[in-house]
């Protein structure tokens, strides 16, 4: 991989080691796509969190939704050590989607609950669904409704693991915290899941699918014992963990 890349993955090594490890796990081809969009979900996911200045945590935001437009509008992209990799493998489409994301990473800046519901559903699919789309666009395959199923499954299960830290940053991240909502919410990703895996996906997207690998065993463990999210014992055990994506990598399952 080229010097550029390599700086990807490693802030990606730095700031997201889960999905390092599903990128290491895929063919190199596919890490060369890979890395520039987790590089930049990692910007812009902790952009809200290094400032307590909500203008400067703007302002940060802004920056990438500026380098998004660029890269939407085939532009010149600035010179930048993620935003320009990033510029080399996203279309349009993603571009317009991945900004939707910088917008809905505004929720981390300020302590405001979720509206309702349905505004909980679309931040996990404009934040974990939309990463998703773009990762398997990226790897030349277009997203359908099992791609849209899956990105929901992470999602949540990504956010049951976020929610203690959340609660003790004084954000309220579930919308209706009571163990009975916890695991229907669990059952449904679960449901999610298994249909997304039924209907499959073309093979040259499954390297993306790989950070698939423990959205199921979170959302099992969510659903028989929902109290276990807001205690943060919702992690896998780390030896199965480290089996589980090897198997998945060698077998193409996802």
């Amino acid at each position: 991989m080229d010097d550029a890349i390599r700086a990807c993955a490693d802030l990606v090594r730095r700031g997201d080691p889960e999905r390092l490890r599903a990128a290491m796990a895929a063919p190199v081809p596919a890490r060369r796509k890979l890395f520039p969009i987790y590089a930049f979900n990692v910007e812009v996911a902790r952009a809200p969190w290094v400032t307590q200045e909500s203008m400067i945590a703007e302002m940060r935001l802004q920056w990438w939704r500026d380098a998004l437009l660029e890269i939407a509008e085939g532009r010149d992209v600035r010179r930048h050590e993620v935003a320009t990799p990033l510029s080399g493998v996203l279309d349009r489409a993603s571009a317009v989607q991945l900004d939707e994301l910088v917008l809905a990473r505004r929720w981390d800046i300020y302590r405001e609950p979720f509206e309702d519901e349905a505004a909980f559903r679309s931040h996990l699919d404009h934040t974990a669904g939309h990463l998703l789309r773009a990762s398997v666009r990226a790897l030349g395959v277009e997203p359908d409704e099992a791609v849209t199923d899956a990105g929901f499954a992470l999602g949540l299960a990504n956010w049951f693991r976020a929610v203690p830290a959340l609660e003790a940053a004084g954000r309220m991240p579930l919308v209706d915290g009571r163990e009975s909502a916890v695991r229907s919410l669990a059952e449904e990703g679960l449901n999610r899941l298994g249909r997304a895996r039924r209907a499959g996906v073309p093979a040259a997207a499954r390297p993306a699918m790989l950070m698939l690998w423990q959205a199921g065993g979170i959302l099992g463990r969510a659903a028989r014992r929902p109290a276990l999210v807001k205690a943060g014992e919702i992690e896998p055990a780390p030896l199965r963990d480290r089996l589980t994506l090897t198997a998945r990598a060698l077998s193409g399952r996802w």
